[in-house]
């Protein structure tokens, strides 16, 4: 029997990062116009409960698109990159990724995983499972935030990074394209990127995927202010506010903001912000840029990255992709 081989986490942020880091999101965007709130902070334990809530639902099409087509597809990816270590970016549980680790494994390739996520209970919990899961195989967690540490990658070996959940559409043009040149920066010529992005299609579609009937993704988007009453002692009327979803054609992605429907003076104790909001005024909680196949090649292509498959069901789309030199 193949001994258990103990998990090793890595902790890169600090205790007083996610304070620390409210705080000077809540400073800058909320002086911003439009006004907005980055969408990490939609994650605590109500939203994360609230968005496996949306994954769910008869309107939200991406998380099933997206898993079905990894495990349709796991075995050629594993046959394609001869990868012997999986990076999962933004891993929470791994739920998804076990189906590709799991063709990995089968194929006797597998060696080494390395999930990053800022949530250190949720990384030793997912870390512990998945060492029960594959005897023998070195889990290397690192708790930090994919856009800070892509240089704390482990290096050695084949390496295959995971960025799942069509996560990449939640960052503006100039964002993905500092993202992708550091992720390609972090890694060997010859190593891979398993990208998942939702693509273009009817606004009608699209929007009801944002709003769906039971209102379960507008509670979910409120909840933005809910964390920063709670974590920095604001008073928002989260009632005062209502969800506003709406799709944008220039930029080709869903825009969700939360719309202030009576004027409103906030205090924000614990960023030091006095916040006057007019009647209509709204903060952008989240963008989510829905991707066309010609530009997601342009885009890799920019950051050092040539698409070698690119698999769709139509809704949704798997890349695969290649660090060249």
């Amino acid at each position: 029997m193949t001994a258990i081989r103990t998990p090793v986490v890595s902790v890169l942020l600090d205790p007083d990062w996610a304070s620390g880091s409210l705080v000077e999101d809540v400073r800058r965007g909320l002086a911003s116009h439009p006004r907005t709130l980055p969408p990490k902070w939609l994650y605590d334990d109500r939203g994360s409960d609230l968005f496996t809530e949306i994954t769910h639902l008869v309107e939200y099409y991406p998380t099933e698109s997206e898993r079905a087509l990894i495990g349709a597809h796991a075995e050629e990816i594993v046959t394609i990159t001869g990868a012997d270590t999986v990076v999962e970016l933004g891993s929470g549980t791994s739920d998804k990724t076990r189906t590709l680790l799991d063709a990995f494994d089968r194929a006797g390739a597998l060696q080494r995983f390395v999930p990053v996520d800022v949530s250190e209970a949720t990384l030793r919990t997912a870390a512990d499972d998945l060492s029960v899961r594959y005897p023998g195989l070195q889990v290397e967690a690192i708790v930090g935030d994919f856009t800070l540490h892509l240089g704390h990658l482990p290096t050695g070996g084949r390496k295959i990074v995971a960025f799942l959940g069509g996560t990449i559409g939640n960052l503006y043009v100039e964002e993905r394209a500092a993202f992708l040149g550091a992720l390609a920066d972090s890694l060997e010529v010859g190593d891979w990127l398993l990208l998942g992005t939702d693509l273009v299609k009817s606004s009608d579609r699209l929007i009801a995927a944002y709003n769906d009937a039971r209102g379960i993704t507008a509670d979910f988007v409120l909840n933005s202010l809910h964390v920063v009453n709670r974590e920095l002692g604001a008073d928002f009327d989260v009632d005062a506010f209502s969800y506003v979803p709406f799709w944008d054609p220039h930029m080709e992605r869903m825009d969700l903001r939360v719309r202030a429907e009576m004027p409103q003076r906030v205090t924000i104790p614990g960023a030091d912000v006095v916040l006057d909001l007019a009647s209509g005024e709204e903060i952008r909680v989240e963008i989510s840029t829905k991707f066309r196949p010609d530009g997601l090649r342009t885009e890799l292509a920019a950051a050092g990255f040539a698409v070698d498959h690119l698999w769709s069901d139509g809704d949704f789309a798997l890349t695969l992709a290649r660090r060249t030199a």
